[in-house]
């Protein structure tokens, strides 16, 4: 008599589950990648930013940069100006909400400083 092999492989109901898990994440990722796009733009303007010497030159480069690059969530007021020896250091934090359905939100959390 000869001995069944076993089978190895999804079912069709597992093959279901694991594609609409795939198709979830992948929804949650393009919301994501905007918010993450946006956040390397502000980066960038504020590092363009720091080679003001004054508050207000700072926060006008950015301003300009903000306006070329659409970024919309954070703007030239919302940036902390400083200094660390000679040179102009400016530093950001921001939040961004991405509604994912109902009452559920994804909160993503962004900071960062000019080099």
């Amino acid at each position: 008599m000869k001995l069944k092999r076993h089978q190895h492989g999804l079912t069709f109901m597992g093959l279901l589950v694991v594609g609409i898990l795939l198709a979830l994440a992948g929804v949650v990722f393009a919301q994501l990648v905007p918010t993450y796009l946006e956040f390397i733009a502000v980066k960038k303007a504020v590092d363009k930013a720091a080679v003001g010497t004054t508050v207000a030159e700072v926060r006008s480069a950015f301003d300009k940069a903000a306006q070329i690059d659409d970024i919309r969530t954070i703007s030239g007021k919302d940036l902390t100006v400083g200094k660390e020896g000679d040179r102009v250091v400016v530093s950001f934090a921001y939040t961004r909400e991405v509604h994912l359905t109902g009452p559920a939100y994804l909160v993503m959390k962004y900071e960062g400083r000019s080099k």
